[in-house]
């Protein structure tokens, strides 16, 4: 989770499910957060971009960036002493290179993935760094992240 924008990675059963899924989730986020911030406004500018991951390649290519986003977006000099994101799920994953500590996942609110492209498939390609900085930074902030990745 950036401040402007956030990236998930979703399994779904089907276009539907998935945009009804993510209909929800946008509904659940803004209604939280016009709560907790006590305003009245639109939270998502805009819709969702889904991107199918086909071949495990890509599957690993997006768990990399969507749990190293923040150090694509140098957010983590700021908190040297973070192995992970705070914001992320990265806690919660177990296919980082080098086993590195985890913290405890009490607070952690993932669903752990049941696809096997998800779950065991993704690994053919080795773990993830969790030192890893995905992408370079693009000089307009509009194309700071990769098309499709849901950002």
């Amino acid at each position: 989770m950036q401040g402007n924008h956030v990236h998930l990675i979703v399994e779904a059963d089907s276009h539907m499910s998935l945009a009804r899924g993510m209909q929800g989730f946008q509904i659940a986020c803004a209604r939280r957060f016009n709560a907790t911030t006590r305003r009245r406004a639109g939270v998502f500018a805009d819709r969702y971009h889904p991107r199918p991951l086909r071949t495990l390649r890509e599957t690993r290519n997006a768990l990399a960036y969507v749990l190293n986003n923040w150090r694509r977006h140098r957010e983590d000099l700021t908190a040297r002493n973070l192995a992970f994101d705070p914001f992320a799920s990265a806690r919660a994953f177990d296919g980082w290179a080098n086993h590195p500590r985890r913290a405890h996942l009490e607070f952690v609110p993932v669903v752990m993935p049941t696809t096997w492209h998800l779950t065991h498939g993704w690994r053919r390609y080795g773990p993830i760094s969790p030192h890893a900085r995905p992408g370079p930074i693009a000089a307009d902030p509009a194309k700071r992240h990769a098309p499709g990745t849901g950002g």
